[in-house]
């Protein structure tokens, strides 16, 4: 199998490169790769060569993401472009297929590309697609929406031309159109995944996502398991708050948002739930809501303890949570545990959850930090910094847990207090 054909600049100009390859037999050799199939660019072997207006050749992918960057010149030529369309260029293409064949087995390859989905096509896709929805064409529907899943899987460029050419816009009309239709989940499962490619979406296309039927729909996809489905839910919830009143109205939502909390974006629309409309809280509650996220915080990666600490954090908020939160007897040893160990984002949810529950408990919560050690790692928080906000919320944790220690006499008093002056006055 070959090895990576990565080129080096020599003396600033392109010449012949000596590139290692492995031979049948196991060893190495140098194989030298001709000037002319390189890209100007990259100094690698082109796979999909593709000529520009100036006339110089460049590798598809590298040409691209030069256009991207804003340029609108040849790198090699700095000539300002006339347009920025690029021709597949067979000959050098065929050459170096033909190249790579005559060393053998020594180098793979190099594939036939595919053709790039231009924006004619697109736009072509994107009228039959609304058309078939518009006269409840279910086919045709499914055949456009496969034909534009296959085709955007070939590339992210594809992906990328389909979104600039108001694909988004009708599949959301799509979605809509067909989801009181028992019969049609395959056809709004694949609308459910190009449209994560279509985000953010505009304001139209989110009036047929948000409409009754669709919202319902996709709590009902959620219950079942769709990851697509909690994904376009936190993307909508976070786009426009209105939409979290027209989600919190819809039947079995909360069943469905706090089933599929082990998916992140579900706990991502939980927090957007809990802090634009408050009132949610208690439902939440009832389906057990703190202990599923207490559970998230014991055995997930730090990306979902940090959205978990979100949702606690915003639990809090209220007293019935707050209360709930003290009752679960994993909550005081695992925020102790990961206060040191999480991002800076995190470390500000933990030690709000921490200071909410400290101040208006009865002290039991500030003698249980005490003892699982927090007292320390906090007075540690302080010296390597934090946020103004959060600076605040510890240094008073700190002299909750200074008070408690002098009446309670918890541990020694004197050398704790002169470690815990001695921060704030360097702080």
């Amino acid at each position: 199998m070959g090895l990576s054909l990565r080129m080096r600049r020599r003396g600033g100009t392109k010449k012949d490169i000596l590139t290692p390859a492995i031979t049948t037999s196991g060893k190495e050799e140098e194989i030298v790769i001709p000037s002319q199939f390189q890209c100007p660019i990259s100094y690698d072997l082109m796979k999909d060569p593709v000529i520009i207006a100036s006339g110089i050749t460049y590798d598809r992918e590298n040409i691209e993401k030069w256009f991207e960057s804003g340029n609108q010149t040849c790198p090699v030529t700095n000539t300002v472009l006339a347009t920025l369309d690029q021709t597949p260029n067979h000959a050098i293409r065929r050459m170096i297929q033909e190249w790579c064949v005559a060393k053998g087995s020594s180098l793979d390859r190099v594939p036939t590309p595919r053709v790039p989905v231009t924006g004619h096509q697109a736009i072509e896709i994107c009228g039959k697609l609304l058309s078939a929805t518009r006269r409840g064409d279910h086919v045709v529907c499914v055949e456009m929406v496969e034909k534009m899943k296959r085709l955007g899987q070939e590339s992210e460029r594809n992906k990328k031309c389909f979104k600039a050419n108001g694909v988004g816009l009708v599949l959301c009309v799509c979605f809509d159109a067909f989801s009181e239709n028992e019969s049609a989940s395959g056809l709004l499962e694949g609308v459910l995944l190009l449209l994560t490619w279509m985000f953010p979406i505009g304001s139209e296309g989110q009036s047929n996502l948000t409409s009754t039927t669709s919202f319902t729909r996709l709590v009902g996809f959620m219950k079942s398991g769709d990851q697509n489905a909690a994904f376009l839910v936190k993307e909508l919830l976070s786009l426009d708050e209105a939409n979290v009143h027209k989600l919190a109205a819809i039947n079995g939502v909360f069943d469905a948002l706090v089933k599929s909390i082990r998916d992140s974006s579900s706990l991502t629309s939980i927090f957007h739930m809990i802090s634009a409309k408050p009132e949610t809280t208690s439902r939440f509650m009832e389906l057990g809501l703190v202990n599923s996220t207490v559970e998230m915080l014991v055995d997930s990666e730090n990306s979902v303890c940090e959205k978990a600490l979100l949702v606690l954090d915003a639990i809090c908020e209220s007293n019935e949570g707050r209360t709930i939160v003290r009752g679960n007897e994993l909550v005081m040893p695992i925020l102790v545990k990961k206060v040191l160990k999480i991002s800076e984002s995190a470390k500000k949810d933990l030690v709000s959850v921490m200071w909410k529950i400290c101040k208006t408990g009865d002290g039991t919560e500030v003698e249980e930090a005490l003892r699982l050690g927090a007292f320390k790692k906090l007075v540690v928080m302080l010296q390597v910094g934090c946020g103004e906000g959060t600076k605040e919320k510890v240094t008073e944790l700190l002299k909750m847990m200074n008070r408690h220690m002098k009446i309670n006499g918890f541990v020694d008093v004197s050398d704790s207090s002169i470690e815990f002056k001695h921060l704030k006055r360097s702080s």
